[in-house]
C-alpha cells in the first residue's frame, strides 16, 4: 500500500474552543472548558460539572427553538431532521472544509466519503417515544428515527453535503470515532477513496450523561477547575462533555497537487480487544498494549521513535491505572520515554467523539510545535511510575505521536501521526 494519507482540514465545536485558533490557545495555556451544570433542578443529583458547548442553545426538542453562532446558516430542510449534536457536527464540517480549502462541489465527486461516530440522541429518542406513547401509537414524528438513532450523523451529513462515496457510522462506545478514522485511512490506502471526512459528535444532557452516574463512572466533584484529573491519585470519575470534531483525511499526492494545507500524515493504526469485561478495562491494559504494538508495527516505527502519546485516560480510577500499566509495558519496558498527557483534564470526556477530537489535537501539536501538559495532575497514580507526565505544556515539536482510545467491551484503537517535512 504505497498510498499515504494526510490531514488537510480540521473543524472544532468543543468545550475548549469553537475553532482551530481557540482550541490551540486552550491546549497551550491548559485552559479548561468545564462548567457547573444542573440536571432537572435537583440538587440531589450527584453530577455537578460537565464540558459544555458554549454559544449554542439546543435544550428544546424542536429545532425551531435552537440558537447557534450567527456565522453558520443552514436550510430548514436540513435542520428539521437533526439532533442537537448534528447541529454541532454541521458547524464542525463547515470549518473543516474551509480549512482544507474545499468547496461543496469538490466533495460530491464519489471519491470523497464520510465516516461518523455518535451514540445517537437519547434526548430526542426519549422525546419521540414519549409523544408516541401519549398518542397511544396513533402519532409518531416522521423524522424521529433519522434524527435520533446512532446513524443520525451519517444520514444527515451525507444528504446535506451530497456525499456519493463511502458513508457509514461506527458504534464502539468511546473508541467509535477512532475506528472511523482508522477505517478511513484503510480506504485511502487501498484506493477506494481519495478523501474522507471523519466526524464525531455528542450531546451534553441528562439523557446522555446521567446513565453513567448509575455506573459510578462520573466524578462527583463540584469544582470545574479540578474535577477532571487524569492519572491523578485523587481522580474519582470522568466529566462528561459534548461537541463535534471533523477531520479531512486526504490521499497525500492529491492534497499536494491542489496545494492543500497539511497538518500531519496519519501513518498507521491498530485495534485490539481486551476480551475481559463489558465495561471495565483489563486490569493490566492487555488489549490496549496489543493495540499500541499493532499500531506501531502498521506505521513501521518503534516505541523509541514516539515523541508524544495523547492518552485516552478519562480520570476514572480503573481505566487510568489500566492505561498506565499498558503504557509502561509498551514504552518503559522498551527503554522509551515519550511525553504522555491526557487532554481530557481540559475537555472532559466526550464519549464516542474523543478519538477524533484527540487525533485532531495531535495534528495541531505536530503542526504548531507543542506538547499539551497534564492539567490537574498533582500526585500521579502509582502505576504511572517511569512515565513522563509533564505538568505544563512544552514548547517541543513532536515528530511522531501516538493517540489512544478505549471503549466499552474492551475496544482499543490507536493511531500514529507523523510530521510531514516541507
Amino acid at each position: 500500500m504505497s498510498r499515504t494519507a494526510v490531514v488537510t482540514g480540521l473543524g472544532f465545536i468543543t468545550p475548549i474552543g469553537h475553532d482551530r485558533a481557540g482550541v490551540t490557545a486552550s491546549l497551550r495555556a491548559l485552559r479548561h472548558g468545564l462548567a457547573p451544570i444542573d440536571f432537572f433542578g435537583n440538587p440531589a443529583v450527584n453530577v455537578k460539572v460537565a464540558g459544555i458547548v458554549r454559544d449554542f442553545d439546543v435544550a428544546s426538542p424542536s429545532w425551531r427553538d435552537w440558537r447557534w453562532p450567527a456565522r453558520y446558516d443552514f436550510p430548514r430542510e436540513t435542520l428539521r431532521s437533526l439532533a442537537p449534536h448534528g447541529l454541532y457536527a454541521l458547524c464542525a464540517v463547515e470549518q473543516a472544509l474551509a480549512d482544507a480549502q474545499l468547496t461543496r462541489d469538490a466533495i460530491t465527486d464519489g471519491a470523497t466519503g464520510l465516516y461518523c461516530a455518535s451514540a445517537g440522541s437519547a434526548f430526542l429518542l426519549h422525546h419521540h417515544v414519549a409523544q408516541m406513547t401519549a398518542a397511544r401509537g396513533e402519532r409518531c414524528n416522521p423524522l424521529g428515527v433519522v434524527s435520533s438513532i446512532a446513524g443520525t450523523l451519517n444520514f444527515n451529513l451525507a444528504a446535506h453535503y451530497g456525499i456519493r462515496g463511502a458513508v457509514g457510522g461506527f458504534v464502539a462506545a468511546c473508541a467509535s470515532s477512532s475506528h472511523a478514522l482508522g477505517c478511513a485511512l484503510d480506504d485511502i490506502r487501498l484506493g477506494r477513496q481519495t478523501r474522507m471526512l471523519i466526524v464525531g459528535a455528542e450531546e451534553v444532557n441528562a439523557e446522555t450523561v446521567l446513565p453513567f452516574a448509575a455506573m459510578r463512572a462520573l466524578s462527583s466533584s463540584a469544582d470545574p477547575a479540578t474535577a477532571s484529573r487524569p492519572f491523578d491519585q485523587s481522580r474519582d470519575g470522568f466529566v462528561a462533555a459534548g461537541g463535534a470534531v471533523c477531520l479531512v483525511l486526504e490521499e497525500a499526492e492529491t492534497a499536494r497537487r491542489r496545494g492543500a494545507p497539511i497538518y500531519a500524515e496519519l501513518a498507521g493504526w491498530g485495534a485490539a480487544a481486551d476480551g475481559h469485561s463489558i465495561a471495565v478495562s483489563h486490569p493490566e491494559g492487555a488489549g490496549l498494549a496489543s493495540a499500541m504494538r499493532r499500531t506501531l508495527a502498521d506505521a513501521g516505527v518503534a516505541a523509541t521513535d514516539i515523541d508524544y502519546v495523547n492518552a485516552h485516560a478519562t480520570s476514572t480510577p480503573a481505566g487510568d491505572r489500566s492505561e498506565a500499566l499498558a503504557l509502561g509495558s509498551v514504552f518503559t519496558a522498551a527503554g522509551a520515554h515519550p511525553r504522555i498527557s491526557s487532554t481530557k483534564g481540559l475537555t472532559g470526556h466526550p464519549l464516542s467523539m474523543s478519538g477524533a477530537m484527540e487525533a485532531a489535537f495531535c495534528a495541531l501539536a505536530i503542526r504548531d510545535g507543542f506538547i499539551p501538559g497534564n492539567a490537574n495532575l498533582t500526585a500521579p497514580e502509582e502505576a504511572c511510575a517511569g512515565l513522563d507526565l509533564p505538568r505544563a505544556t512544552l514548547g517541543e515539536a513532536p515528530r511522531l505521536v501516538l493517540n489512544n482510545s478505549s471503549g466499552f467491551g474492551g475496544s482499543n484503537v490507536c493511531h500514529v501521526l507523523r510530521r510531514v517535512e516541507p
